[in-house]
């Protein structure tokens, strides 16, 4: 049997392994006429909730296991599967359509609201009406299922949005985190697009840990990294530090463009699969009060209980000195550094921030990175490392090319030997040949000292 979705897509229920999620919705849409025929009061033998039981889930699904790795209980699950239904199986709601013959409208108690397919769309109050009726001292002990502090929201689950802050507090729209959707549909998690909402980019590289070649000292830094990501729940929880320490870790990176930041930051989401999103500052930076912090807000809200690393590049832009203040521009400025501050602070995963120079960047920042961690120029060791690691298998080096007298004699970052090897290696192609020649090594390096001002 399929079904069509709000967003258009066609989903096969039956496709889904082991039919948990059609038997999770089977559930709903039994507890739902179970619900109204006792609120209608019908003359029925057998009219107890207590009948409908919760379909036992397979944890080796997709359902069963997001289930069962948030630990719902069945009053949660009947939320969790209310705020599915629209998505799946909308017409499993049609029931909420039902007038109230002595005012000629829907029931206010059924909550919901109309879609723009003319579907129902679940509210709190739907959600409320569906776990407690109309038994009053129920409906306040079920609240909490619908606050900020809830598994919820918390992890994401499920969002209520209020459409109006003057409308009754069960008006808000109960709806189930895109994110989770696209896992209970595809079973892979939904990795957002680049917006307005979520100025960032999700960055990726094809490159591997063993590529990564950087100073000895600068590596230890990084490892530290690592072993934070590894244990950092064993050293909040089994080791009891999560009220001396802050459960997030904040690194910055500085150093000359090209010296391996971003490569980094890319590669330590790879080696422990956790996505990197970087922060596109120039649709976050506003010259409007209070849009700044907005945008910033959006990012860290969406950020907030997922393994995600945020890497602010170029971060002196947005992190820079706070200012003596004489005028209200510059109170506006110091309020954005002060907001920053907290939300870093306050955020549970890691953030890297990067910058060429670390003297822009207000020092209130350096005291609450755990690390800070310098990213020379590579001394000529270790850009004779990098000239050979980066050159394809497939080119040849003329015999009269010293690699080594060319790391000795040219200060080249990693980023520029890049290009130098980018460059002769296009050259070699134009010549229909797979050597790579000196003359055109020195010619890319002139290149690159060009865009530095420097002669070679």
């Amino acid at each position: 049997m399929d079904e069509t979705t709000s967003s258009g897509a066609v989903v096969s229920i039956a496709s889904f392994k082991g039919n948990d999620l059609a038997a999770e919705l089977q559930w709903l849409s039994k507890w739902i006429e179970m619900r109204l025929k006792i609120y209608f009061k019908h003359d029925e033998p057998g009219l107890d909730l207590s009948r409908v039981k919760a379909p036992e889930l397979d944890k080796n699904t997709t359902y069963g296991k997001l289930v069962a790795e948030h630990e719902l209980s069945e009053q949660e699950r009947l939320v969790f599967a209310l705020a599915i239904t629209p998505h799946i199986q909308p017409h499993l709601l049609d029931n909420f359509f039902i007038k109230n013959a002595n005012h000629d409208k829907p029931f206010t108690e059924f909550g919901g609201r109309l879609s723009k397919s003319q579907g129902f769309v679940p509210t709190v109050e739907t959600a409320k009406f569906l776990l407690a009726g109309d038994d009053i001292p129920q409906r306040l002990n079920d609240y909490g299922i619908f606050s900020r502090e809830h598994k919820f929201h918390t992890e994401q689950l499920i969002s209520t949005e209020n459409l109006d802050p003057y409308e009754p507090d069960g008006s808000r729209i109960l709806t189930v985190n895109k994110q989770t959707l696209q896992f209970i549909i595809s079973g892979e998690k939904h990795k957002p697009d680049y917006s307005m909402n979520l100025p960032a980019r999700l960055t990726t590289t094809r490159l591997a840990w063993d590529d990564l070649i950087l100073d000895g000292h600068v590596m230890e830094e990084i490892e530290e990294i690592i072993s934070w990501i590894r244990f950092k729940d064993r050293l909040l929880n089994e080791w009891k530090l999560g009220k001396q320490l802050k459960p997030g870790y904040k690194s910055l990176f500085y150093g000359a463009p090209g010296t391996g930041k971003t490569l980094t930051a890319a590669l330590l989401g790879k080696r422990s699969d956790m996505d990197v999103y970087r922060i596109d500052l120039s649709m976050v930076i506003s010259k409007y009060i209070g849009e700044t912090e907005k945008n910033l807000a959006n990012v860290f809200d969406q950020a907030e209980n997922k393994n995600w690393i945020l890497f602010f590049d170029e971060a002196d832009a947005l992190f820079s000195k706070r200012t003596t203040t004489n005028t209200s521009n510059d109170r506006y400025a110091n309020q954005e550094v002060a907001y920053l501050l907290q939300r870093i602070e306050d955020f549970p995963g890691l953030v890297i921030l990067a910058t060429n120079l670390r003297a822009n960047l207000d020092s209130a920042f350096a005291r609450r990175f755990q690390s800070v961690i310098h990213f020379p120029v590579p001394g000529a060791e270790l850009r004779a490392k990098l000239w050979r690691s980066i050159f394809s298998e497939k080119s040849k080096l003329n015999a009269s090319i010293n690699i080594e007298k060319i790391s000795n004699d040219y200060e080249l970052t990693g980023g520029a030997i890049v290009n130098v090897v980018r460059y002769c290696s296009l050259k070699a192609l134009e010549r229909n040949s797979n050597e790579i020649i000196p003359e055109d090594i020195y010619a890319g390096i002139r290149k690159e000292f060009r865009k530095e001002g420097k002669t070679v």
